[in-house]
């Protein structure tokens, strides 16, 4: 069986590792010139460092589970988390359930109500409960408004912009619940995991591991169209480097495409099915690293609770890795969700770079331009899904109304956030829904 995948990310890659293993032959198409999508790395210091920031949670075990098969584990590193949030002017340390009773922002018995309710979300499995509420609702009613408008709007509305509103309080609860399992020892504090030779080697030993087991990846490769006959995927138009398009002919395809691209690369479907893909909307990520020749902070991953502020989260990467592995320089995100037409998205990461020194003052007072050696400005179209209300109602189905044409993409990731342990999860699994409806009547639309 041969079957052609669209995307060389987590998803793409891990769909195309599963079915060479099972005897398949594989072909990924990759529009970009390197492998790993929001996981691919650049060289900074002579290391690789991701171009959005990544880590991993302790319940992350599918991306734990095939670091392992292709023989990393030893330079997998759990590593002691330190979270802090910035409001009014001062970094408050967010770690520890005792952080949290120190927040001097809420009144005392605020904090307990905001300690008290987190906890029972941590350990609240069912997550259906919440798919009729937004955050904002549920976080006014049982934290209080106060705690709400403090702590979690300004970080809803930075992540989520004009949306913040309409964001389910399943996707919160995904985050409390994430967050506990990384959380180890009498203080609770939180452990997250990086390979050390960055997320970038292990996507590339996942692409060459599917290279061995006969499949092949070509990367600077534009996919036109998914050709169909009566109904079913035949193939795909390609435009591999230097060559006109071309049909080739596949038994099946698997698209990794965000929803709005893959409607382009189709006849339009049923009504029903069509509606899912065109009401998905994403925003962008916008992220501009610095290499600093000294710490901003000696926090790992910083909430910014202030709106003046036009970047939503700091996230000092070298307060996490030692900053030996990228020539001593320490490496600063700064990090931001708007829409592909914003102001902000349409900068350069010079005019960024200007526009956030001023509040990098704020967060630290004796910061200078001075500091940053280096700057690199990195955008991601269709990097964050906007979870709604009833989301699990508006997912589309692997299996798309045309036969043996199959979609994997992270607006399927439900109740999960995105993130690669979900996309490996994801592309594995969708290969072996492909394999086991071999021979089977596909589904009516």
């Amino acid at each position: 069986m041969k079957v052609g995948i669209i995307g060389a990310g987590a998803a793409g890659l891990a769909a195309a590792y599963e079915l060479t293993r099972q005897g398949c032959q594989a072909e990924v198409f990759e529009q970009a010139p390197f492998v790993g999508g929001q996981a691919s790395t650049f060289l900074v210091g002579g290391g690789r460092l991701e171009r959005g920031y990544h880590h991993l949670f302790v319940s992350d075990q599918d991306m734990v589970e095939l670091i392992q098969e292709l023989g990393l584990g030893d330079k997998l590193a759990w590593l002691e988390s330190k979270v802090g949030v910035f409001h009014r002017g001062k970094v408050w340390p967010f770690s520890t359930p005792l952080d949290l009773l120190r927040f001097r922002p809420l009144p005392f018995w605020q904090r307990v109500r905001v300690g008290l309710w987190s906890l029972a979300l941590q350990r609240t499995r069912d997550w259906r409960k919440f798919e009729d509420i937004t955050a904002q609702e549920w976080l006014a009613r049982h934290m209080g408004r106060h705690a709400c408008e403090v702590i979690w709007e300004p970080l809803l509305r930075g992540k989520f912009g004009a949306h913040f509103d309409q964001v389910s309080m399943v996707w919160l609860w995904g985050k409390f619940y994430l967050r506990v399992a990384s959380r180890k020892g009498a203080g609770r504090r939180e452990v997250l995991g990086y390979p050390m030779g960055s997320f970038g080697e292990v996507f590339d030993t996942l692409a060459q591991r599917v290279a061995q087991q006969g499949g092949r990846i070509s990367l600077s490769s534009s996919v036109r169209r998914i050709n169909v006959q009566d109904n079913a995927a035949v193939g795909l138009e390609v435009a591999l480097p230097g060559r006109e398009p071309e049909a080739l002919a596949y038994d099946a395809v698997i698209a990794t495409t965000p929803s709005y691209v893959f409607t382009q690369l189709v006849p339009p479907m049923p009504p029903a099915y069509q509606e899912k893909l065109e009401r998905a909307r994403y925003l962008a990520a916008v992220v501009l690293v610095l290499a600093l020749d000294r710490p901003l902070s000696n926090i790992y991953w910083m909430n910014i609770a202030d709106r003046q502020i036009p970047f939503v989260g700091v996230i000092e990467h070298t307060n996490l890795v030692d900053r030996s592995l990228y020539g001593g320089k320490h490496l600063v995100y700064l990090t931001n969700y708007p829409g592909r037409d914003s102001e902000l998205y349409q900068k350069s990461g010079e005019q960024l770079l200007q526009e956030f020194i001023p509040h990098l003052r704020k967060i630290n007072p004796e910061f200078d331009a001075s500091w940053v050696l280096e700057h690199y400005h990195h955008r991601v179209d269709g990097a964050q899904p906007i979870v709604g209300r009833q989301y699990s109602q508006r997912i589309p189905d692997h299996r798309t109304p045309i036969r043996n044409l199959y979609l994997a993409n992270t607006t399927q990731i439900y109740p999960e956030d995105r993130g690669t342990n979900y996309s490996v999860r994801l592309g594995r699994q969708v290969a072996r829904l492909l394999l086991a409806d071999q021979g089977k009547p596909w589904p009516a639309a």
